[in-house]
């Protein structure tokens, strides 16, 4: 597919030049920070060193005050708490947090994470009747309940209190919880909006020691399971959250929990934290970092609230001990394999249906239903199919006696906005600005996606549907080296609104030594003709049609990131490229 390199705009360039005087830094650099909005020597060194003295008052949140007050009268009564959460990577962090730090201060807590097929997402009437049946008379609803308007009334019925902590949008008309977090709220001054579900849980817990005088060390102990969260749910890693992120890695990479050293184990990740060196031997590190969490530790996480139920993961993150950890991990380590098995096939059968139907390539969206599918995998397919169409998605599948479907889009297309746009023919719908969840009646599904695709493509322009890949600024192979990668991983951690620089170099050639390597990517290494000792080796995942020509000694432009790249105990540079452009 044809993708459109799009160049960020540069920083000014006087301030550029003083700001790379006054830290002594290149001046590409400066210009990456400036981009940033960083523009002045205080606000890089708060990039560079980020402090948790600079996390925003909880109380600054809507209704914290009230969910303390409810929380402390819980606590001093010893009243049964009943932490509920949603399924995936973000709920069961924020349930585990949750559930961790209050169990310390009132024993009679339990946890509860609806079952994907039986309840559905968000609140549901079993948890209810199950708190009731059980005595307990306050439920703290995590990543979930901003839109369970008749599940808070239907709860208070039965003497039970509410309080809801979640970052989705809300309707005009929130619950009627005891208190509502959520920053996304039109009336919620907090000063950052982009926290994640377990964010959220975060601050309501930094609030409660903040109320009565417990020591912030404790709190931090559960950063590990936020950045988890954060990575995961693809929340922007800025302001608040760059905060929690960077420290939260720090405690991955110093004490993991035993939870996730199993996971780790079970992935066949090695974890090492420092260079050291050893009767002339050096040993060196590979420190976990978003990616890691993304690909490796989240997947499997989600895996049990996929398939099977996400308890199975709390239960996992709250192992005391590495051997009662190891054992939940192998167990969702193989739904996890699973879940790849299924996924994959609903995928290639997606792909297939698609390729049938000339028609669909004449329409904006793309919309696929198979009531055989796996509703814990749907979601994952809309992302494989976006990236191969680039449109908006949105896969299908039968649940009980309704149609639920995962939607993802492309970017600068608004998705929630375009489903709600269509709500008169939904159960039920949430979710973010690329990401949605819903569900309807059967009867309604072609109606729903006749609509949809109106509304898509009566609002998208046509170049949008052109994938585009950002790159920050130009780069010659000459300004490659170790000082300038080194100041260049101090800009981590890397994620949504703060991405690994991506750069541009024009007119390279590779020096004779490029290969097939795996299914379809190439190794190679990459030269200027004018500076035959500036070679670099690159690797380029997926881009294997530009083989020939590339073998073949043709120039060519390439977008790409700097990384580390680890073999037999050497550790080097190599450019991680993204796409190609021959030059004829």
């Amino acid at each position: 597919m044809v993708k459109f390199w799009n160049p960020k705009e540069d920083g000014d360039p006087k301030i550029t030049g003083e700001l790379a005087s006054q830290l002594n830094i290149d001046y590409t650099l400066a210009n990456l920070l400036v981009q940033r909005g960083i523009t002045t020597t205080d606000e890089a060194k708060k990039f560079f060193r980020p402090d948790l003295k600079n996390l925003f008052d909880p109380f600054l949140m809507k209704d914290m005050d009230r969910a303390v007050e409810r929380l402390n009268i819980a606590i001093k009564k010893q009243e049964k708490i009943l932490v509920y959460g949603d399924y995936d990577v973000d709920g069961t962090t924020a349930v585990s947090l949750t559930y961790s730090f209050f169990k310390e201060y009132n024993p009679n807590i339990d946890f509860y994470i609806p079952d994907r097929y039986a309840e559905g997402y968000g609140v549901s009437i079993e948890s209810i009747d199950y708190a009731a049946a059980n005595g307990f008379t306050l439920i703290i609803a995590l990543d979930c309940g901003i839109k369970a308007n008749d599940k808070v009334k239907y709860a208070s019925s039965k003497n039970i209190d509410f309080i809801i902590g979640d970052h989705h949008r809300p309707d005009e008309a929130l619950p009627e919880a005891y208190a509502v977090l959520d920053p996304k709220r039109s009336d919620c001054n907090y000063p950052y909006k982009e926290l994640s579900g377990c964010g959220v849980a975060f601050k309501l817990a930094q609030a409660y020691s903040k109320k009565n005088k417990i020591p912030y060390d404790k709190l931090f102990n559960f950063l590990d399971l936020a950045v988890i969260s954060i990575a995961s749910d693809i929340v922007p890693i800025t302001g608040e959250n760059r905060i929690i992120a960077y420290f939260g890695l720090r405690l991955l990479n110093s004490k993991p929990r035993p939870g996730v050293e199993a996971i780790l184990a079970c992935a066949k990740v090695t974890r090492r934290t420092k260079q050291t060196f050893t009767h002339n031997k050096s040993i060196f590190s590979k420190e976990l970092t978003i990616n890691d969490l993304v690909f490796t530790i989240g997947p499997r996480i989600n895996a049990a609230g996929r398939l099977e139920n996400g308890k199975t993961s709390v239960e996992l993150l709250n192992a005391q001990t590495i051997e009662e950890a190891k054992v939940i991990a192998e167990k969702i380590n193989d739904i996890n394999n699973e879940r790849r098995t299924l996924d994959n096939t609903a995928t290639q059968k997606a792909i297939e249906d698609i390729e049938k139907d000339p028609s669909t390539f004449s329409k904006k969206t793309t919309l696929v239903y198979n009531p055989e599918w796996y509703k814990g995998v749907v979601g994952i397919v809309a992302s494989r199919l976006t990236e191969k169409y680039y449109r908006p998605t949105i896969v299908f599948t039968k649940s009980n006696d309704l149609i639920t479907g995962s939607a993802r889009s492309i970017k600068n297309f608004d998705i929630y906005d375009a489903i709600e746009a269509c709500s008169e023919y939904l159960e039920h719908f949430g979710g973010h600005t690329y990401a949605a969840g819903l569900s309807l009646k059967e009867e309604n599904l072609q109606d729903f996606m006749d609509k949809f695709e109106k509304i898509v493509s009566d609002s998208i322009d046509d170049q949008m549907l052109i994938p585009e890949i950002d790159y920050d600024t130009d780069l010659e192979l000459s300004e490659i080296t170790s000082k300038f990668y080194k100041m260049l991983k101090n800009f981590a951690p890397f994620g949504p609104g703060n991405q690994s620089p991506v750069f541009r170099t024009t007119g390279i050639v590779d020096t004779g030594l490029a290969k097939l390597v795996g299914k379809n990517h190439i190794k190679l290494t990459v030269v200027k003709p004018n500076n035959p000792n500036g070679a670099i080796s690159a690797i380029a995942f997926q881009l294997g049609e530009y083989y020939d020509q590339i073998a073949g000694g043709l120039p060519f432009n390439i977008i790409y990131t700097i990384e580390e790249n680890e073999w037999n105990n050497n550790i080097s540079l190599q450019l991680n490229i993204k796409d190609i452009k021959i030059l004829e």
